[in-house]
């Protein structure tokens, strides 16, 4: 347990320096173009996120993110008490990756975000997108288990663009966000409806796909 404790820490920091960081350089090489920073954040996230789920998915299982967990724990692959751990390790190694993102950057390490991201059709956004993640992690590797990485990856990179909200997925990634004032940040008054948008769409793509046999790989 404590080798995956470690494992999702770990992953979960270096997945939030990938997704923040990736926005910094962006915003920072092509100040005014929201356009090519977004599309240099999504590259950079897609092919982030490949690495940590092919790197630590025989560790841990590459959950990185307390929905996967949840979701996890509802198909009867994870036990009440591993679901605290890997949260608390998912939520301390978010935290370390915004740290992590301030000092690379030569930002100010603690603050918290004042940047704006409210609207109703940005929680819908993010109702589908994470329904659409675990429907991926669940369906991916039922016929070639060894294409669930590239596929999950690709999906969050496609979601950064096929939806308002950028796809955010993850409270452990929201979380972070509300602690920079990057391109990646969000104000703290945002971040528990985002979290239950994300929740109900977890939810509601676990009793769609109840019928169906527990996936065979995860993220």
């Amino acid at each position: 347990m404590i080798i995956k404790f470690w494992a999702e820490l770990l992953g979960t920091a270096f997945l939030v320096l990938i997704v923040l960081g990736s926005g910094v350089m962006g915003q920072n090489l092509f100040p005014g173009q929201t356009g090519l920073a977004l599309l240099v954040n999504s590259i950079a996230t897609g092919l982030g996120l490949f690495v940590l789920i092919q790197s630590l998915g025989a560790v841990s299982g590459a959950h990185l993110n307390p929905i996967v967990s949840l979701v996890e724990l509802l198909w009867g692959r994870m036990e009440k008490k591993e679901l605290v751990v890997f949260i608390t390790a998912q939520i301390a190694g978010a935290y370390l990756g915004v740290v992590l993102v301030h000092l690379l950057f030569n930002l100010p390490v603690f603050i918290t975000s004042s940047i704006e991201r409210s609207g109703i059709n940005l929680l819908y956004s993010e109702i589908v997108a994470t329904f659409g993640l675990i429907a991926v992690i669940a369906l991916s590797g039922k016929k070639h288990v060894e294409f669930a990485p590239i596929s999950i990856a690709s999906y969050i990179a496609a979601g950064y663009w096929f939806t308002s909200s950028s796809a955010f997925t993850n409270p452990a990634v929201t979380f972070a966000r509300m602690f920079t004032n990057s391109f990646g940040g969000m104000a703290p008054a945002h971040f528990f409806p985002f979290v239950l948008a994300q929740t109900v769409g977890a939810v509601l793509a676990w009793v769609v796909l109840k019928p169906l046999s527990p996936p065979h790989a995860s993220a």
